[in-house]
């Protein structure tokens, strides 16, 4: 595998040749903006060993022919030298500690700051004060270093890591970082025009005017009211779909009715 091909990046790109090519990259393969998840991880792999100094001499000289080709992605980098040198540092053992948390969406948005309750493998409890980042998705994890086991002293702590699980909101339909919104409306008030209060994510109440003959079953998107995206300073977009309905009449509305629609075929 070619990780300079995959960045598009010539062999002697610098530090700031490289990041520029992977957001680019990354932007444009990332699965929640229509990517291919196979070519989104390439990149990442790509990028994880070129901005690595030691990781990125060692797969040049792998790619130039010197010697054994190594998986950076999936093989400890204690492993890397002892197969180059014949010797092999013990790992760490103090180990990272899993958590599953299970996070509201509107809290995706903002991020939010709790207090994580869990047990180390010595049995001892443990709680601390977390920040949880704006942009989390479901089944994404986050590591919190030094947080885990540490009964090994010396050896540096293990880490914490939340497993996250996102709770869906009845009112809302997520669609990468998009949401949906469905109102109903009365066919009425699309021939007149009214004005319509919503509550984003958030909470934020926001009036919505819509304006006289306004199609049925319009769509309307708003910027900026949608989800938040991990670790990149932007939301998407939320669209309000009107659902037009036919409200009960009486008999005398009828007869209005029935009178303006004559008038309107004459």
């Amino acid at each position: 595998m070619d990780y300079y091909s995959i960045l598009g990046v010539q062999k002697d790109a610098s530090d700031k040749d490289l990041k520029t090519a992977y957001k680019k990259a990354s932007m444009q393969h990332h699965p929640d903006r229509g990517g291919d998840e196979n070519k989104f991880k390439e990149i990442n792999e790509a990028y994880s060993t070129l901005k690595d100094p030691q990781k990125r001499g060692m797969y040049d000289h792998q790619q130039n022919g010197g010697g054994q080709g190594f998986n950076f992605n999936t093989q400890n980098m204690e492993d890397i030298f002892g197969a180059m040198f014949g010797q092999r540092r013990q790992r760490n053992p103090n180990r990272t500690i899993r958590v599953q948390y299970v996070i509201n969406l509107s809290d995706t948005v903002t991020g939010v700051k709790d207090t994580i309750h869990y047990k180390l493998p010595t049995g001892e409890n443990k709680s601390v004060n977390l920040t949880i980042p704006k942009g989390i998705v479901a089944n994404q994890t986050v590591s919190y270093n030094g947080l885990g086991e540490h009964r090994y002293t010396q050896y540096p702590p293990g880490n914490l890591e939340l497993v996250f699980r996102v709770k869906n909101d009845s009112k809302f339909i997520v669609s990468g970082i998009d949401l949906g919104l469905t109102i109903p409306i009365s066919v009425y008030d699309l021939i007149t025009g009214t004005e319509k209060i919503i509550k984003t994510i958030t909470g934020r109440t926001l009036n919505i005017k819509i304006k006289p003959n306004t199609g049925p079953n319009s769509i309307l998107s708003i910027d900026n009211e949608g989800l938040s995206q991990f670790n990149i300073n932007r939301r998407g977009k939320l669209y309000i779909d009107f659902k037009t309905y036919m409200p009960n009449l009486t008999d005398d509305q009828k007869k209005v009715i029935q009178k303006i629609n004559d008038e309107l075929n004459k």
